[in-house]
């Protein structure tokens, strides 16, 4: 008998074994991500019985100058006399919207203490504008 002895080099590599493991790992990573994934609780808003109403409010706009001076709707005054004017409108409409325009040069501590005052008079519905509009 004659024994061969003369060994082979191996030209190939049997990926199989390789595959068979990125199979089995495929599919437990997706068992893994569904089973881990229930869902996002959500507590939406209910829809009021109330018919939608058209009531639109009258928006007071301040804006801040260049040179910090201030005006309400057009008009000029003084910190406390917007303080007053906010102060009473806010009494009338407590959902009352201010919008709240600032110059590009203005000392941004003056938006500041706008906002600041419209937090003491408790109004909630407060806007910034960050861009132009139709000027």
């Amino acid at each position: 008998m004659k024994v061969q002895n003369e060994a082979k080099p191996y030209d190939t590599i049997n990926v199989t074994p390789m595959l068979d493991l990125a199979y089995v790992l495929l599919v437990i990573f997706i068992v893994m991500t569904t089973a881990s994934v229930q869902g996002l609780k959500i507590n939406l808003p209910k829809p009021s019985n109330k018919p939608p109403t058209q009531e639109k409010k009258e928006v007071r706009i301040i804006q801040i100058q260049a040179d910090g001076s201030l005006m309400l709707n057009g008009a000029g005054l003084t910190m406390p006399e917007l303080e007053s004017r906010l102060a009473s409108a806010r009494a009338r409409d407590p959902e009352m919207p201010v919008v709240i325009k600032g110059d590009p040069q203005v000392n941004y501590a003056r938006v500041v203490d706008i906002i600041d005052m419209a937090g003491r008079l408790s109004i909630s519905n407060v806007g910034l504008v960050t861009a132009r509009i139709g000027v």
